[in-house]
């Protein structure tokens, strides 16, 4: 069969039927004139788009032209027309293919028409991880038809079920209630739905579900059919075809004027469903009611043949049932006897003359219809060579190329020779060949009439091409080969674009690992397996050591090179069936799944490795890097039963890894989370201390050793918490840098401090001086400057000798330039600089000459075990030494006995800090130990 077939098939003209057009017209005009002729339509179902052009046909006014006065009545169950019909309590009535068994059972009915040219009628399952397969419905509860009346509408789905090996015997039915919540909770394991409906409710309440349709094995009944009873054919031929003409006009206008007709049905029949599902169920009817490529209410004996062998093979009719009267016949009843008789006399009349005329007619049709090809073919070529689309016609049986279009050659690479010598196929990839083979099975066994598939095929350059392919049986002559039209599209870029879609949108660009998303949807799945197996998954949580500072120094190039490195050595670390993800900046996680309940000794083994690989340095260009990690573990399901809370316990226990030196690996337990809740609490907190007024300053002094004055205090920070009480500085200053609220506190410090040694300064000693801490955040915050402060003193009236500033060594170690400045600036303003907890740190004597320091303030932890000819007492006397050598002043800290002082100040210490001379105090009571001080003589 060659294309100029196909196109002699798609051209020919259909019937002509303005007769009957002309006759439903006259009809009408006579009904408008007589009296309105009041009829009832039974629904089998609630008002839906399902029965749209009844509606239509109504409210257009298309009932009242014909002169019928139409009741439309709501249906409580699928069989409910067939009864009432028959009982004369309505006179027409929309039933399923089932109207053939009731008519093979004596009952009187009647096709009018049929409107939907495929059933709907399909099973709907919960959709599994596994491939969609019918056969899970065994031993399963299921919906399927009523229980209690024969003649059901789903006798197609237990023919369907039957030709899968499910008989009726292999499942449980349970009485339908039509309720898709039920299948949606669980109650029922299967359920009959129509495709026009309840996909749209599962759609909307994130039901995944898999449809099964009988047409899948060649079942393939007629839906919703217009039917009335022999007793008003017989009694009322006129207002049958008045009837059956006004419904199939309103049918056409409800298919044409979708949204006019929800509209409809919303303003006058029900506001059951909203507008978007009425125009869901529109759109999915037209591929089953094919207004376009049908007429509606036409229908094929043949396919009422087809539909009555299916029942025939359940054991519901005999083989070959003579269904004779059951399909209305249109030329019927059209006229009265009389008229059937001057039709007859005016035939004999014209018998001769018509005989006269038909060789003439003949031979002019005859000329007109291969004229009329010839063009067809003519077109049908030129649209052929023309079409986007790759189109070749192939022999069904051999695949050998019959006809092949210039895009298809241009799609596959090859000239019309090379294909012609070639069998189709035969340059598709091994991996889809096989889908399309099977798919050819049903084909060439006319159990599918087309398919659709997305395949790949290899191009002369070696290249891979993505094509969408449509295929369609072609009908031939009988006793020849069949044949199929492919239509292939290149569909490459979209394909190359939508896995770059789906890449970036799962994997982090800079290492190609996966990203939060696809770590959370793995977690999720290894989550699911862990519950089926009853394993374990262990949860790290990777935080590199000191990163920041490789970025600050080399630059975030180099950076990124050593992310990528890192990327490559964790995942070295660990299996391939092992997730590796990074989830931004420096933090990567790991998902080691399938752990048996001893798997504790692998996972720390793992991090381990994790740890000694990142611990080699890093290779970037002419410099080495050097990082650590932190690691922190959870366990599912131990620790947490949800991603969120696995995720926050692994950062926790990473965090406990940092805070205990870093380069080591640290497990969740429930301990951190209770101080995780209070961090948090406390943090919130202090977010209102001090709108609240709630902090105060203690002050503690700081004694000449020779003269046993107080010459200084230093400022302490103490937090009255409403609940709590006092909350101790080591505890909420921590919170306090993590939050950055030491910025505003560290302010108010400092001013509340120089209002009282503004006050000393003029009640005790004109040289009173108040030490504040300085935080290293507060240090080297940012366009952070001592430039409100000097204002500030200046606004007092106070010198900057009246304030010291008390930071730690950590700072002078790795200090900046921004740190120098910040130096330059407090020495240029007068502003004195203490260093604290000497000899405890990183101490280098260099960064002493180097910067401009004014006192040491000796550790209490040398000060403590203070004793003659003791090592402590050594080191004291060594830094006094250095310190006056350099013209530093020396402050001692942790003084607490009379020895201590006395050992002290033997060794030429300047100040000294303890318990032995007071605890830090409240202001007033500082100021009234000031006072209570001996004049001096």
């Amino acid at each position: 069969m060659r294309l100029r077939d196909v196109a002699f098939a798609l051209i020919t003209p259909a019937p002509r039927r303005g007769g009957a057009v002309w006759l439903a017209l006259l009809l009408g005009v006579a009904g408008v004139a007589g009296a309105q002729e009041k009829v009832t339509l039974q629904l089998k179902h609630a008002h839906q788009f399902q029965f749209a052009g009844y509606y239509a046909a109504l409210e257009q006014g298309y009932y009242r032209e014909a002169g019928l006065d139409v009741r439309i009545l709501e249906g409580s169950d699928g069989n409910q027309p067939e009864r009432d019909v028959i009982a004369g309590k309505a006179e027409y009535g929309v039933g399923s293919s089932g109207l053939l068994l009731a008519r093979l059972a004596g009952k009187p009915v009647v096709v009018l028409g049929v409107i939907f040219q495929h059933s709907p009628y399909a099973l709907a399952m919960r959709q599994t991880a596994a491939e969609p397969d019918i056969r899970r419905l065994i031993g399963k509860r299921a919906m399927v038809g009523s229980l209690t009346d024969e003649l059901s509408s789903a006798d197609e789905l237990l023919a369907y079920l039957l030709k899968e090996g499910v008989p009726p015997t292999s499942y449980q039915r349970v009485e339908p209630s039509f309720n898709p919540d039920d299948l949606v909770s669980g109650k029922v394991d299967a359920m009959a739905v129509f495709t026009t409906n309840e996909p749209d409710i599962f759609d909307r309440v994130g039901f995944p579900y898999d449809i099964y349709s009988p047409r899948a094995v060649g079942i393939d009944f007629y839906g919703d059919n217009l039917f009335t009873s022999e007793h008003e054919i017989a009694n009322h031929p006129a207002r049958a075809r008045a009837f059956r003409a006004a419904s199939m006009r309103g049918w056409q206008w409800a298919m044409s004027h979708q949204e006019e007709a929800a509209d409809l049905i919303l303003t006058k029949y029900s506001r059951r469903n909203d507008r978007q599902h009425l125009l869901y169920e529109a759109r999915q009817m037209v591929p089953l009611v094919q207004p376009v490529l049908v007429e509606i209410g036409y229908m094929n004996p043949e396919r009422w043949r087809h539909i009555a062998d299916v029942y025939a093979g359940l054991g519901l009719l005999p083989r070959q049932a003579n269904f004779d009267g059951f399909m209305y016949n249109l030329d019927n009843g059209r006229t009265s006897l009389l008229w059937l008789y001057r039709v007859l006399g005016v035939a004999a009349l014209l018998l001769v003359l018509g005989a006269a005329i038909h060789f003439s007619l003949l031979a002019r049709e005859r000329k007109r219809a291969l004229e009329a090809i010839r063009k067809g073919e003519q077109r049908f070529r030129t649209m052929f060579e023309a079409s986007p689309l790759g189109i070749a016609l192939i022999d069904s049986i051999t695949y050998e190329y019959r006809d092949i279009n210039p895009r298809y050659q241009e799609i596959v690479g090859r000239s019309q020779q090379e294909l012609s010598a070639m069998k189709w196929l035969e340059v598709g990839h091994p991996e889809d060949v096989g889908q399309v083979k099977a798919q050819m099975a049903l084909l060439t066994a006319q159990q599918i009439d087309n398919f659709k598939v997305t395949s790949r095929l290899f191009r002369p350059d070696g290249g891979m091409t993505w094509i969408e392919v449509s295929i369609t049986a072609i009908e031939t002559e009988q006793g020849s080969h069949p044949h199929h039209l492919c239509m292939i599209e290149d569909v490459t870029a979209k394909k190359q674009s939508e896995t770059l879609i789906w890449q970036q949108a799962n994997f982090d660009t800079l290492t190609q690992l996966p990203n939060r998303r696809m770590f959370h949807d793995r977690l999720a799945h290894d989550m699911l397996k862990s519950q089926r197996d009853k394993s374990r998954i262990a949860i790290l949580f990777i935080d590199l050591d000191h990163f920041k500072e490789v970025n600050d120094t080399l630059g975030h190039h180099q950076g990124d090179i050593l992310l990528v490195d890192a990327a490559r050595r964790i995942s070295a670390c660990v299996r391939k069936s092992d997730t590796v993800a990074r989830l931004g900046g420096d933090e990567f996680t790991v998902i080691l799944s399938e752990l048996g309940h001893d798997g504790g000794e692998r996972v720390e083994t793992i991090a381990q490795n994790i740890i000694d690989s990142l611990l080699q340095p890093f290779e970037l260009g002419q410099e080495q890097a050097f990082v650590s990690a932190s690691i922190g573990i959870t366990l599912y399901p131990d620790d947490a039963l949800d991603i969120d809370d696995l995720l926050k316990h692994a950062d926790q226990a990473m965090y406990v890894a940092k805070g205990a030196g870093r380069n080591r690996f640290s497990y969740f337990t429930p301990t951190l989370q209770v101080a995780a809740l209070n961090r948090m609490r406390l943090t919130n907190d202090l977010r209102g201390a001090l709108k609240g007024k709630q902090f105060e300053l203690y002050f503690q002094p700081i004694v000449h050793l020779r003269t046993g004055r107080i010459h200084k205090a230093e400022a302490l920070i103490r937090w009255n918490h409403p609940q709590r009480g006092v909350v101790s500085p080591l505890e909420f200053i921590p919170l306090a840098e993590a939050s950055g609220l030491i910025i505003d506190i560290g302010e108010w410090v400092f001013r509340e401090s120089v209002l009282w040694v503004k006050r000393w300064r003029q009640e005790h000693h004109p040289a009173f001086q108040v030490s504040v801490n300085q935080s290293p955040l507060e240090f080297q915050r940012e366009n952070g400057s001592y430039d409100a402060w000097l204002q500030h003193l200046r606004t007092l009236d106070l010198p900057g000798q009246s304030v010291v500033v008390e930071i730690t060594e950590g700072l002078l170690l790795d200090a900046n330039t921004a740190v120098s400045n910040k130096l330059l600036q407090l020495r240029d303003a007068g502003i004195q600089v203490a260093l604290d907890d000497f000899g405890t740190g990183y101490s280098s004597l260099s960064y002493l000459k180097k910067f401009d320091i004014d006192y040491l303030k000796i550790d209490r932890s040398f000060t403590r075990n203070l004793a003659p000819d003791s090592s402590d007492m050594a080191l004291s006397d060594a830094i006094i030494v250095m310190a006056h050598k350099l013209g530093l002043r020396v402050i001692a800290e942790g003084v607490e006995t009379p020895e201590q002082r006395d050992l002290l100040a033997a060794a030429g210490c300047d100040y000294g800090q303890g318990y032995l001379f007071a605890r830090p105090m409240p202001a007033e009571q500082f100021d009234a130990l000031l006072r209570a001080q001996p004049p001096l003589n």
